[in-house]
């Protein structure tokens, strides 16, 4: 709200006054009495004691300048001092103190533009300031930004740096380093304590005594070195040395240090003549505003602050002039700003109720913009707001967040200042500041100073639990101390939630502030700026993903979307109760046209079908018949030669790119590249690099947009009708498709604000969620530790006092770390892990369902859809189910059930969807699905969808596996047929039960929970065609093949490598290959399990065409398989008893009660013929030895039929050892099977012929010539011809095209040829 006198063309100019005449017609403005009074009340120094009224000099507007000048006067020595402070004793160097980027530094480093903050871009980068000191004492301030490796001290100008050695490397230079907790000079010992990003380090050094010391927010670390080297030539400068992506901003003493020392001097003195004069201006100012003129009494008027208001009167315009005629070019100064007007205003706050705050600063503001000029009042606002960002990252954690509360009320007041706001807005928020740090709640590393203790004082820790929800958590019995503890740390938690939420809704209310689009008295309103600025955020994250200097932290954007969520919903559902046809927050989703029509620009992000350009020609049909977009063809042109020429450099670019780069030492003079910026506070403006290094320029401008663009304007362009649009122009949802109500959701630019929240947790918030499961981590493996002590401890005989020592030495450290952990786990839950915050995420994963299912009814539109549209549906309910619990869960939340279903439908129709072309996005959705079934809840989720919509995804499941992810495909029908299988009901592998698995919340290490429906599904469709079946198996049989050969043949090079005596060295990498090639053999061996079960008829029903090939590979496959892995001291024992990391899933029990319960399938619960045909097949192929099948029951030779089998070897592999996994009717089955088969093959051994070699198949040499290819006459059997065919036509031996398969018989073709003949 502007004051009454806001209106007013009034300056600082137009009330000087100049001369005599004017001078006379103002002292009659009020009578001579009152003004004098009004003027000594006005302008009394505060350190004089107050003077009678009869002896005290007649004020009035004629002599003020001169009153003036008397009250700001300043001693002169001060005057000369300040004029003079580049000639201190002790001191060397320029006045203005800053990091020296022209010479004083080694590395790549990226500097600030105040040349007082900078990041590490290499190695090891040092960097130096410009200033040194010899003499005296002295202390500047170094504010951590990141809490890595980073030492910080002072050195020589003689000292010589590298990427290797930095600062206390070298003799006469001394770090200190709160990452390791270390001092250095050239050697290296403990000292200090660990600094954390926020922190400021106050390093001391005392060239009098020859000291130096360092403080931690204030605190003394100690004397961390003594007997410095003095004396001529010695001067240190201050120095740093630090990583790669590591960040600080230095306080030489530019603005007022945080932590002063006693009898230390700042590096860069103080404008102390200045600050004396900006205090005693700032009490006149606040006179001003305590005391009110009364003409009409002829009488002053005391005023609370918050009641006072520019009335207009000239007396108080004209005493305001004066102030400010002094008072503004002061407050263009940094130091004084923070120091004086920052001071005051906090005074403010505090003083009052919020109400009352936010009237005075709007007073102050509105005073400051009408005797101010605008160029003097935007760098008010500017060093203003900078300070205050500053002072709420730095400000150390308190029990009630009491500091981080009154600088986020500050802002608030000065951003509902409608000219303040939209000034910052348009200059600052967004462009020089990381105005993000205000919506980031730091997180305590040091639990004692942020109070935790007090707040928690009783601590206790959740039991490690799955995280698919409450039914499968197994609950352990709660003690009734155990119960206490956890109801005591359950109130400390909701108090400090209490205390956080404050907090959390000052920050709303900042963006709820940014977000108004109902203050556009004579401008744009602040939303549309503010969609602007977004939109840019979010391009320059999106394009510097990988360089991580250059992105906005993800702490930070985790924070950023929780209060952005809660701000846009509000006006969300505030738009919806003044306008009943829109929709409440809760059915919010994106319109498709959104994503067309180019009203928002989505930079280089890929979308489902391709290159945005690409669509554009190939659904430009589309686009004209279904959205009524037509794009011109010369567009098309541009858009092809733009895809051609997009890595090329623009002419305007290269004109200005420097002939070569500086030399050694120098800086690279690049013009400030808006997309970068510096993580500490403001942007970084300068490489500096000792190398030549090229320009680091981004792929296209982005300033600028697409060249194409359909019916489109840049962001910067933009006005509120392009946006939110007109009786005749839809603005952002131009292009409607028919299948779209016409009815708008809400305001368009909350669409765009959504969109733009959507691509944020796409970019690093997912990522930050999954990190801070760490904290939960550390928890459970420290309870279990401590647990695992105190076994032991009770374990422990009581005469080996040596050993109970320790171990009750570890129970006190494992408890004391444990205590620790819980606290941060309670700020961690409240900050990031919520009820609250878990509902954001909620409302999110619904919206992307919503706008992926209105994107789907398009047709081939859906091809532009983003891609980060359904990355995010699928990380998000990834992150609800694996990261919030065990304290909330997912089953919670309203709609559950039903969300489950819808994300379960567009999984199971878009993981094979012809429109979806980007391979990562494609093996995304794929290994959600996979992931979708292995759990209960989810897999009756896709249980419930649309039957039509199961079959079609089991139709996909079943495709060929050529050519497309075949190992995710097979791995999502093993899981749907696990539990089902012979001895496929485990969880974990019996040889790994005594290992402790990496993460038992893996999609792998669930409980087994088969789909009988969509097994029958699977069923239906083998049967239902005379191609599927042959297909699909055919290609899992070759699969089985490969993946089987390739593990055979990796583990002969371990086993090599493993006899080597000189080198015993396997790669982790091969290792890998070689587990996941075994793991592919047993899932494939499964779903060929499944598949007999299933549907037995397609290998023993001869009737069909290919039952009898595919049953013979069957056979070969499975004979090979036993032989590999069953012979006797063979190749695959040795190394499964080496026991390799990497190796752990190789086992016999896994793939050999897989290989058995095929063979049951066949020789035993299929019907008589078939087992008759599988039985003759499997003793026809040459490969078959009873032997193998012996040894599945630990027997070295098969039985003599009609005796009872032996006890088998405790030696040997045996699957009547795991009665736990295989159940009694499954071992009796085995014996069933091995008998059957002692008895056929002696049969069959009794009953064969000798055949002569000439009659043996050529390409096989195991079976007889069965079959004449037509017409080029060449023979083989039918199992390789027929095998042959399914994948090539031409003849093994000519090349020739067969046309026909004949069945051929020597006797019959013999007699044929004799009774021709």
């Amino acid at each position: 709200m502007a004051s009454k006198g806001a209106g007013m063309a009034f300056s600082r100019k137009s009330h000087r006054l100049t001369s005599d005449a004017e001078k006379s017609r103002v002292t009659g403005i009020v009578h001579e009495k009152l003004l004098d009074d009004y003027l000594h009340r006005i302008f009394s120094s505060t350190d004089r004691a107050p003077t009678a009224a009869t002896s005290r000099k007649l004020l009035n507007f004629q002599n003020l300048p001169e009153h003036l000048d008397q009250l700001l006067h300043v001693d002169e020595e001060a005057e000369e001092e300040e004029e003079s402070q580049g000639k201190v004793e002790g001191r060397l160097g320029p006045s203005t103190v800053v990091l020296d980027h022209t010479g004083g530094f080694e590395g790549l480093l990226l500097v600030d533009d105040d040349l007082l903050g900078v990041i590490g871009h290499s190695n090891f980068g040092t960097i130096r300031s410009t200033t040194c000191v010899y003499k005296g004492k002295w202390v500047y301030e170094v504010l951590i930004s990141s809490q890595g490796l980073m030492q910080i001290g002072w050195c020589t100008i003689n000292c010589r740096f590298n990427q290797e050695e930095g600062v206390g490397d070298t003799h006469n230079s001394y770090a200190y380093d709160g990452n390791r907790v270390r001092k250095w000079n050239v050697t290296t010992t403990n000292y200090g304590k660990a600094w954390a990003a926020g922190d400021i380090v106050s390093c001391l050094i005392d060239l009098d005594e020859g000291t130096l010391s360092f403080c931690l927010n204030g605190v003394s670390l100690g004397t961390a070195f003594e007997n410095l080297s003095r004396g001529l030539g010695m001067a240190y400068f201050p120095a740093i040395s630090l990583s790669f992506k590591e960040s600080v901003a230095f306080n030489f003493g530019s603005r007022p240090l945080r932590y002063p020392v006693v009898g230390y001097r700042p590096l860069q003195d103080p404008p102390s003549a200045d600050l004396v004069r900006a205090q005693e201006l700032l009490g006149c100012f606040q006179a001003v505003l305590s005391v009110e003129l009364d003409p009409v009494q002829g009488r002053l008027v005391e005023k609370e602050s918050s009641e006072w208001q520019l009335q207009g009167q000239p007396t108080v315009l004209l005493t305001l002039a004066h102030i400010f005629h002094r008072f503004a070019p002061l407050l263009r100064k940094v130091y004084l700003v923070e120091a004086v007007l920052m001071s005051f205003l906090l005074g403010v706050v505090e003083a009052g109720t919020p109400a009352q705050a936010q009237s005075v600063v709007h007073q102050v503001l509105d005073l400051l913009w009408l005797f101010m000029e605008d160029y003097e009042m935007q760098d008010c606002l500017k060093q203003l707001m900078m300070s205050l960002l500053r002072l709420y990252r730095f400000s150390p954690i308190v029990p009630d967040l009491g500091l981080q509360i009154r600088y986020l009320r500050l802002t608030i007041a000065i951003l509902s200042h409608e000219k303040s706001r939209k000034f910052l807005l348009s200059h600052v928020l967004f462009d020089v500041l990381r105005s993000v740090v205000f919506f980031y709640i730091k997180s305590p590393l040091r639990v004692e100073e942020a109070g935790l203790q007090e707040l928690i004082p009783t601590t206790w820790w959740p039991h490690r639990s799955s995280r698919e929800g409450k039914d499968s958590k197994e609950v352990k019995d709660e003690t009734s101390e155990e119960r206490l503890r956890r109801r005591a740390y359950e109130r400390g938690c909701q108090r400090l939630k209490k205390r956080i939420e404050v907090v959390e809704e000052l920050q709303v209310q900042i963006l709820k502030l940014l977000l108004n689009n109902q203050d556009d008295n004579g401008g744009e309103a602040s939303r549309y700026i503010f969609l602007t600025k977004f939109r840019k955020f979010l391009q320059e994250n999106a394009s510097s993903r990988g360089n991580m200097p250059m992105l906005c932290p993800p702490e930070y954007m985790v924070c950023f979307l929780h209060r952005l969520i809660s701000a846009l919903r509000y006006y969300w559902d505030e738009y919806k109760a003044s306008n009943p046809c829109a929709t409440f927050s809760d059915e919010a989703y994106i319109p498709p046209q959104v994503f067309y029509n180019g009203k928002v620009d989505y930079f280089d992000l890929q979308r489902l079908g391709g290159l945005l350009s690409h669509l554009r020609k190939t659904l430009k049909d589309d686009l004209a018949s279904k959205a009524n977009i037509l794009i011109d063809p010369l567009e098309l042109q541009a858009a092809t030669m733009d895809d051609l020429d997009e890595d090329e450099e623009p002419a305007p670019a290269a004109a200005q790119r420097p002939m070569q780069a500086l030399a050694m030492g120098g800086a690279l003079p690049l013009p400030r590249p808006s997309w970068l910026s510096s993580p500490t506070l403001g942007r970084a403006n300068r490489f500096l690099s000792t190398a030549a290094v090229s320009l680091m320029t981004p792929r296209r401008p982005l300033s600028t947009s697409e060249k194409v663009k359909v019916r489109t304007l840049s962001a910067e362009q933009r006005t509120r009708e392009d946006i939110e649009g007109s009786q005749w122009n839809e603005g952002l949802l131009v292009g409607r498709p028919p299948e779209e109500p016409e009815q708008p959701l809400t305001e368009n630019s909350l669409l765009e604000v959504l969109d733009g929240a959507i691509m944020m947790y796409n970019l690093s918030v997912h990522q930050q969620l999954g990190k801070m499961v760490g904290v939960s981590d550390d928890v459970n493996e420290y309870a279990m530790a401590l647990r695992d002590t105190e076994d032991k401890l009770r374990r422990c005989p009581k005469r080996r006092k040596d050993i109970l020592a320790e171990l009750t030495k570890s129970q006190k450290v494992f408890s004391e770390k444990l205590d620790h952990l819980s606290r941060r786990l309670a700020w961690v839950h409240a900050t990031v892990y919520s009820q609250e915050k878990m509902q954001d995420i909620y409302w999110l994963l619904r919206v992307c369902l919503r706008t992926i299912e209105h994107g789907d009814r398009t047709g081939p539109l859906f091809a532009f859809m983003p891609e980060f549209y359904l990355s995010v549906a699928i990380n998000s309910y990834s992150a609800l189910k694996n990261y919030f619990g065990p304290v909330h869960s997912m089953e919670e939340l309203p709609g559950y059930e039903e969300t489950l279903t819808r994300l379960a439908a567009i999984l199971a129709k878009h993981f094979a969807d012809t429109r979806i072309v980007g391979t990562d996005i494609r093996d995304s959705l794929m290994q959600a699905l996979a992931s979708y079934v292995c759990y209960p809840n989810s897999l009756r989720a896709v249980e419930r969808i649309p039957e039509e919509q199961r079959i079609a995804m089991v139709r996909s499941l079943l495709a060929p596996y050529e050519q497309r992810p075949w190992a995710q495909t097979n791995w999502i029908l093993v899981r749907l047929w696990r539990g089902c299988g012979f001895g496929y009901r485990y969880t974990r592998l019996p040889h790994l039960l005594k290992t402790k698995p990496e993460d038992a919340n893996l999609p792998s290490l669930q409980k087994p929970c088969p789909s009988t429906l969509l097994q029958q599904h699977m069923a239906d469709l083998l049967r239902e065609g005379p191609d599927v079946a042959p297909s699909f198996l055919n290609s899992v049989l070759n699969q089985l093949n490969w993946a089987f050969s390739e593990f055979i043949g990796m583990i002969q090079e371990i086993q090599q490598a493993a006899e080597r005596l000189e080198r015993n060295f396997v790669d982790s990498r091969q290792l890998k290959v070689c587990a996941t090639c075994f793991d592919l053999s047993v899932s494939l061996l499964r779903v060929l399990e499944m598949t007999i079960t299933l549907v037995p008829e397609i290998f023993l029903d001869w009737a069909q065409p290919t039952s009898e090939m595919l049953l013979r590979r069957l056979a070969q496959l499975l004979n090979q398989v036993l032989n590999r892995v069953t012979a006797e001291r063979n190749l695959f024992d040795r190394v499964v008893t080496l026991r390799l990391p990497g190796l752990e899933s190789v086992d016999h029990y896994p793939i050999l009660v897989a290989v058995t319960g095929i063979l049951v399938r066949l020789l035993v619960h299929g019907p008589a013929s078939g087992t008759e045909r599988a039985t003759s097949v499997l003793l026809a192929d040459p490969c078959f030895q009873l032997r193998s099948i012996c040894y599945l029951l630990g027997q070295p030779e098969p039985p003599t039929p009609g005796t009872a089998l032996p006890a088998p070897d405790q030696k040997r592999f045996s699957l009547q050892s795991y009665t736990d996994y295989i159940s009694v009717e499954e071992l009796a089955q085995v014996e069933q099977m091995l008998a059957h088969l002692t008895s056929a093959s002696a049969q069959a051994a009794a009953a064969s012929l000798p055949t002569s070699e000439e009659d043996l198949c050529p390409i096989c040499y195991a079976h007889p010539i069965s079959a004449v290819f037509q017409p080029c006459g060449h023979k083989s059997c039918k199992a390789c011809i027929n095998q042959h065919l399914m994948n090539n036509k031409d003849c093994f031996f000519c090349k020739a095209t067969i046309m026909s398969v004949e069945d051929w018989d020597k006797a019959a073709s013999a007699s044929a040829t004799s009774s021709a003949a």
